[in-house]
């Protein structure tokens, strides 16, 4: 059986835990990566076919894509890769590591990764274009907006809904019902026990920024 091939874009050290991912469940063939600028030439073994200019190339060869850049402040580039992707129709596969555990009742939007370890529990829904990073747990009845990064060991509780845009940092703690509105970066090791309704930088319930 020939496996899917699939292109990577972003060279970054976030590009390193999702060719472990891919590598884990054996579903696609990783083909290489496309990376802005010449600095990198391989990453685990990996070649740089060159820059985002070869994206089109790689559509009309049926070829699948990950977008592998990173996301803490900004989601901007990686919206702006999907918006690109899906303009042109690109197939853009949930990718979920073989560590994972991942409820037959949950739904996983496209061009999501779900790294090692991570737990999306039952009726909970991730949407497009996130990373649920490594030992991230998405509880029952969540809702992870599109553009998300859920970041290592954070916790999202039963019935949270986190918008659009948002970064939730390590080790940090959602409360249950919690809502949290769109584009907002949530310092690590935070928790947050009421809704957050503006946009903006926290720490714990303060706004920073």
């Amino acid at each position: 059986m020939v496996r899917n091939k699939i292109i990577l874009l972003g060279a970054g050290g976030h590009c390193k835990s999702c060719i472990e991912a891919i590598e884990s469940n054996g579903e696609y063939e990783i083909e290489g990566i496309l990376n802005k600028g010449e600095e990198v030439k391989s990453v685990l073994g990996y070649p740089v076919l060159g820059g985002d200019e070869l994206i089109d190339q790689y559509i009309e060869k049926g070829f699948s894509f990950l977008i592998t850049v990173g996301q803490i402040s900004s989601p901007a580039i990686r919206l702006k890769l999907y918006n690109y992707l899906k303009e042109r129709k690109a197939h853009l596969p949930v990718i979920s590591a073989f560590g994972s555990v991942i409820s037959k009742h949950a739904k996983i939007g496209e061009g999501s990764v779900i790294l090692h370890q991570a737990v999306i529990n039952a009726d909970a829904i991730v949407g497009n274009n996130c990373i649920i990073n490594t030992g991230a747990i998405i509880e029952h009845d969540s809702l992870i907006g599109d553009h998300c990064h859920i970041s290592t060991k954070a916790v999202i509780n039963g019935g949270v809904k986190v918008g659009d845009g948002v970064f939730v940092g390590s080790g940090s703690v959602i409360f249950n019902n919690v809502n949290i509105c769109n584009n907002v970066v949530i310092g690590g090791g935070s928790t947050v026990v009421k809704d957050i309704t503006a946009e903006g930088v926290y720490f714990n319930d303060k706004k920073l920024i």
